[in-house]
């Protein structure tokens, strides 16, 4: 099985219209995604490479069943969109958008808990999710991506996710799903998320985590396995060398008074029994293993 996408997903993307919701979209629906509609209030009725347009989103889940939304609008409305798509019956929200503003992520955060509690928002500022010959939602390139299983992968680092993926793949080692959940500081998916529905899927036997410094969701993250997970882990922190006090790339990505580090989650995520890789091209070598002993 895959989490939270699969062949049935049907998507509207929200953006279908512009350069990049376009490039993105069709490359998704060549993949073999179900790519049913785009939205655009100006350009209702017409189509992008036959894919039609709607006015809003609740008329394009009216026409197509629609159950899941891309964004690829700029951020100051990407607010508006998230509500748009939740109030229109979409259950599943994929932000791409970077530079959304932090109030705007706590917002749409506990409105989404408290109003719209069957609406799970991935981002934003995340690079979508993928099911391996099943679904591609966002801007994740699908030949990286080894169909198969056993393994599911969940990161806070895009780049990260695409070498998770190619390490993988150079280990003939194939994935469930892939979840990009974003390092931004409020992020609609948390890591604890994504452990949980890989745990719950019987095709996933082993899981990939790849985090960043700053913030507590490695450490959250942890205690879940440490509690919950009967599945191994394999682990990465990036940002060993990172400066303290330094915003490094992602909003999220900033260590505060020691708290934060890369070596702070490396530590517990070790004490919670995880397998943490020293670098990026370790992840590969680390899950091979971890699967070899599955096999046992």
């Amino acid at each position: 099985m895959s989490i939270f996408v699969d062949e049935k997903t049907k998507v509207v993307y929200q953006g279908l219209t512009g350069s990049q919701g376009r490039y993105h979209g069709l490359l998704n629906r060549e993949y073999g995604t179900q790519v049913v509609a785009g939205t655009n209030p100006r350009k209702a009725g017409t189509d992008v490479d036959g894919i039609p347009v709607f006015a809003t989103v609740s008329e394009a889940v009216d026409a197509t069943g629609a159950n899941a939304s891309c964004l690829f609008v700029p951020a100051p409305w990407v607010k508006e969109a998230v509500l748009e798509a939740a109030d229109g019956g979409i259950d599943f929200i994929v932000v791409i958008t970077e530079g959304v503003p932090f109030h705007d992520q706590a917002f749409l955060f506990n409105k989404l808990q408290r109003d719209y509690p069957n609406v799970r928002m991935l981002g934003p500022n995340c690079p979508g999710i993928i099911s391996p010959n099943r679904c591609n939602i966002g801007i994740t390139a699908g030949h990286i991506a080894k169909p198969g299983g056993p393994v599911g992968i969940v990161s806070r680092s895009g780049t990260l996710t695409y070498q998770a993926l190619f390490e993988l793949q150079q280990e003939n080692i194939g994935v469930t799903t892939c979840v990009g959940i974003g390092g931004d500081p409020v992020p609609g998916t948390s890591f604890k998320d994504c452990l949980e529905a890989f745990q719950n899927d019987p095709e996933t036997e082993a899981v990939v985590m790849i985090g960043e410094i700053g913030g507590s969701a490695e450490e959250n993250a942890a205690d879940y396995i440490a509690d919950q997970m009967t599945k191994p882990v394999v682990a990465y922190i990036a940002g060993v060398t990172a400066p303290p006090g330094k915003k490094m790339g992602h909003a999220g990505a900033i260590i505060s008074q020691g708290k934060g580090t890369a070596a702070a989650k490396k530590k517990v995520l070790t004490a919670a029994g995880a397998h943490v890789a020293t670098t990026p091209v370790e992840i590969g070598e680390l899950t091979s293993k971890v699967v070899a002993q599955l096999r046992l």
